[in-house]
């Protein structure tokens, strides 16, 4: 166990890391992601109040359709990633990380008193809900057991208001931090174990603790707020331009806007790509140097694939090294690795589009 946040968090249950890890990508893990902060923007402003704080097109999602998204700052950098969902009971529903809550908290509350001094309708209410994901190939055929509506309807980054397994009033969101397909579950708090047990009764399910969900995220090519994205980054040193809705581009109307928009067609001076590399695994803050032995940049991530059976890792690297192919050296104990930038996700994404 780890503290993290204020909660207390379980690297790996019984099972070992890498077991856990190839479960989720054989079969389905269950992980308990309850620390994540849940926020409730409720009034006829929620949209505009969404967008004052975020780089998304909000107002262009469809009922229960979410999207990835990003709180900036000022000076184009982000505060923290997030998902938002345009809900079919009138309110955004908001899943933010655990270690930025008390910020993203301030962030929100600091927006809703300007739009309140205004005279606007929005409100937020902080969801006192657990949250748990169920994550793999055989998710659909365990979770479809427990709820009346089809799940083959549910295709990624949308969910549903519904009873899981006999428990009224959960959201199924078909989304993860696995690349497999998946669901996060957020359920009434005091009926969070019922869940969990209910879900553990199949024996395609397994426990999955913080480690196994680490380096599944790197295997996909997503971003760990705190390491691969922070403050002092941009959405277009991070290659998550993806995020910036056309049209919110156009106006240049979210934070940071007058930053951020130039670079994209503008040039930075770096940008995150995937590494790999052989021999022993590079870790956060591992140099990049190019094949001269100039220092070219920084890992922010990294571990051994245990899908790849090789090391995989994300960095920020000089614009000019970010070419898919090119090799370069890590540093990593005083000696020099080869290893060369990739595309990611490094393990294909298996996200459920019904196509």
């Amino acid at each position: 166990m780890v503290e993290f946040a204020g909660w207390s968090l379980p690297v790996q249950y019984k099972d070992s890391h890498i077991a856990s890890h190839l479960h989720t990508r054989q079969h389905c893990s269950l992980f308990d992601v309850s620390h994540m902060l849940q926020t409730k923007v409720n009034g006829k402003e929620r949209i505009a109040f969404m967008e004052s704080l975020v780089v998304a097109d909000v107002a262009e999602l469809k009922e229960n359709q979410g999207t990835l998204s990003l709180f900036t700052n000022d000076s184009g950098g982000i505060i923290d990633d997030l998902i938002v969902t345009n809900t079919s009971e009138g309110h955004l529903y908001v899943v933010s990380n655990a270690g930025c809550a008390v910020k993203d908290s301030a962030l929100m509350q600091n927006k809703l008193s300007e739009f309140k001094a205004a005279g606007r309708d929005v409100d937020l209410e902080v969801l006192d809900f657990a949250l748990l994901a169920l994550q793999g190939p055989s998710m659909a055929q365990v979770l479809q057991a427990g709820l009346s509506d089809a799940l083959s309807k549910l295709t990624f980054m949308t969910g549903v208001t519904t009873s899981v397994f006999g428990i009224p009033g959960c959201r199924v969101t078909r989304c993860g931090y696995t690349g497999e397909d998946g669901v996060e579950i957020s359920v009434p708090a005091d009926r969070a174990v019922e869940l969990a047990e209910k879900l553990l009764q199949n024996s395609e399910v397994k426990l999955a603790g913080l480690a196994a969900r680490d380096s599944l995220r790197l295997e996909a090519g997503l971003c760990l707020y705190g390491n691969d994205i922070d403050e002092t980054t941009t959405p277009v040193e991070a290659s998550l331009v993806w995020t910036l809705g056309k049209r919110r581009r156009s106006a240049m109307d979210f934070p940071g806007a007058s930053v951020i928009v130039p670079q994209i067609k503008g040039k930075v001076t770096r940008k995150r790509v995937g590494l790999t590399s052989a021999g022993p695994p590079v870790r956060q803050h591992t140099p990049i140097l190019n094949m001269d032995g100039k220092v070219i940049g920084e890992v922010t991530s990294g571990c051994p694939s245990p899908s790849l059976k090789v090391n995989v890792a994300m960095g920020y690297v000089e614009s000019e090294y970010v070419k898919a192919g090119t090799p370069l050296r890590l540093e990593v104990r005083k000696k020099l690795v080869d290893g060369v930038t990739s595309k990611m996700p490094f393990v294909p994404t298996k996200y459920y589009t019904a196509k």
